[in-house]
């Protein structure tokens, strides 16, 4: 399938078709309104992908929550888009205990994905006469932008990599192969599986999981075209792969924004300027064609274009308050200290702006360990990167450091680093090189930006065939437009053959299990403009920030409690 338009909103536009498709057009009738019912993981899914005027258009005249209770109107029939756990169906069968007491004139039931036999089983029993409609639809992941998605599954980095869970992650596993099958499905790829062999085993079994339920989806879903492999691959990669990228402190306006501000749930909350500041918030999305032009930016120059880039957008279209507020948030944003800057940078490369090696990196972090403005986390953070970029240190010296900068109770989020299969730990002489990165000397603008996240590399080095079978096996069949050396940079060979050879266009679908960075998502528009033929997917089980994911690696050596749940199905 040939890469999406930039300006359809890709992989959002995707899914709202698909579910336009199936769900709206499926039970659609002329001058007839219903009503949807949606659980918490629907309402979330169709948020990402539609709005509340989509919906009046496709005849839904109310949105209600399907765990509520609710007014009856008898007179209607519902549409019940919802995941196949206990819970929501629960919620359907209340809504029809009997005849004379049954909210809706009819149920009309989309579950996001497989309903296993004793769940449809009980509500079969239930309320069969109730139901005109009962299908899966596949679509069990977000589309967060158009060339990124989620699996919404945050605790699965605790479940992937907690030495408490080692023995008993195969039910993740297992969900998770499901919920990547359901992008393929949508996206109507089935790519060859590829995945990231060192240093855990983790992308291994997800990899061999996801190849067996394509294998099961396509070779039992009768209305799919697609027969065998596509012109797509899919890699699986363990968050180890890159722990640097997690921890930088990023410049490119996106990533920092995340990073420094308070942002939940994609709003920023800010007041505007003057002695009756009101309140105001802004929802950074794709639909604000301003945030889209910015936010892969470097801040500088954010901060140099944005009222240019606001009069741009201003012109073609009425400004509102959402598009100020990125100009208030770039001018706040610039407030923000800037010691972590030129230290982060010169420790994540080993090299200083003038490109020579930092000979003494102790002497570069020392003096941020030791300024009291600097709060806990951004001293962690400094640490973390010394001991990536000398690929591990002595006990001693890690204990030395925790000490001093008096992070005891929290000396965690470096140890438990380890789980992740980075080097924390290592005997003095048993230290590695670093692993030689691509010279990037010459696509740099600000010196302070020098750093690029590893999964650029490897995007690149999938789309020009240069990934080493060793180190990135098959567990399928390797398509034919992946296969050989005839792949090579789109940016060096003419059209006749690379486009040729991809025929209609190709995907190049990257997952990470246990998180991705603002930075990361970044890479995959920047290398999918540069080579026009093959579009990047990203996606992971959750999108991390720095702070976030500290934590998450500190946690992973508490005993959680056995309430705890972790996924909508269990």
């Amino acid at each position: 399938m040939a890469p999406a338009a930039s300006g359809d909103r890709g992989l959002k536009s995707l899914v709202w078709q698909k579910l336009k498709a199936a769900v709206f057009d499926d039970c659609r009738k002329e001058e007839e309104w219903k009503i949807i019912l949606l659980d918490d993981f629907t309402t979330k899914l169709l948020s990402s992908c539609g709005k509340m005027t989509d919906l009046l258009a496709e005849g839904i005249t109310v949105v209600e929550n399907v765990y509520k209770n609710r007014e009856p109107v008898p007179n209607m029939k519902a549409i019940y888009l919802i995941t196949p756990t206990a819970k929501s169906v629960d919620g359907l069968i209340n809504d029809f205990v009997s005849k004379s007491s049954s909210k809706y004139k009819a149920a009309y039931v989309y579950f996001t994905d497989f309903c296993d036999d004793k769940l449809f089983n009980k509500m079969k029993s239930s309320c069969s006469k109730a139901i005109r409609r009962c299908k899966e639809i596949n679509i069990n992941f977000f589309p967060y932008e158009s060339q990124v998605f989620t699996l919404d599954v945050p605790n699965a980095f605790y479940r992937c990599y907690s030495p408490i869970m080692e023995k008993t992650n195969d039910n993740v596993m297992e969900q998770i192969a499901e919920q990547i099958v359901t992008l393929c499905a949508t996206l109507e790829e089935n790519p060859g599986v590829r995945y990231r062999s060192k240093p855990l085993d983790n992308a291994s079994k997800l990899a061999q999981l996801v190849e067996k339920k394509l294998e099961n989806y396509y070779e039992t879903d009768q209305r799919s075209q697609v027969k065998g492999k596509t012109h797509s691959q899919l890699l699986i990669i363990d968050r180890g792969f890159d722990p640097v990228s997690t921890v930088l402190h990023e410049l490119t306006f996106q990533a920092m924004a995340y990073d420094l501000l308070p942002i939940e749930n994609d709003t920023y909350k800010y007041k505007t300027e003057g002695a009756s500041g009101k309140e105001r918030e802004a929802i950074l999305e794709e639909d604000d064609d301003l945030w889209v032009k910015i936010r892969h930016r470097h801040i500088a120059d954010v901060l140099e274009e944005i009222p240019k880039l606001m009069k741009e957008v201003s012109s073609k279209r009425k400004a509102t308050e959402g598009k100020l507020s990125l100009s208030n948030l770039a001018q706040l944003m610039k407030k923000m200290p800037h010691f972590r800057k030129q230290i982060t940078k010169d420790l994540a490369l080993g090299t200083d702006v003038e490109g020579q090696k930092v000979k003494d990196q102790m002497r570069v972090l020392l003096p941020v360990l030791l300024n009291k403005n600097h709060d806990s986390y951004d001293k962690i953070r400094a640490i973390l990167l010394y001991i990536f970029s000398t690929n591990g240190t002595t006990q001693e010296n890690l204990d030395k450091l925790i000490q001093n900068v008096q992070i005891e109770n929290d000396s965690d989020m470096i140890k438990n680093w380890k789980y992740l299969g980075v080097p924390v730990v290592i005997a003095a002489a048993s230290q590695q090189r670093r692993s030689t990165r691509k010279d990037r000397s010459s696509e740099q603008t600000f010196q302070l930006s020098r750093w690029t996240p590893v999964i650029k590399d490897i995007m690149e080095d999938a789309i020009e065939n240069k990934l080493d079978t060793k180190d990135w096996p098959y567990c399928s069949q390797c398509p034919a437009p992946w296969n050989g050396s005839g792949a090579v940079s789109a940016r060096n060979k003419p059209k006749t053959s690379y486009l040729d050879d991809r025929k209609s266009g190709s995907r190049l679908i990257v997952f990470v299990i246990g998180g991705i960075t603002y930075s990361e998502m970044r890479c995959a528009y920047e290398v999918s403009q540069a080579y026009k033929s093959c579009e990047v997917i990203i996606g992971s089980t959750h999108i991390v920030t720095p702070r976030r994911l500290l934590d998450d690696v500190k946690a992973l050596t508490v005993t959680k409690s056995k309430d705890t749940v972790f996924f909508k199905n269990e």
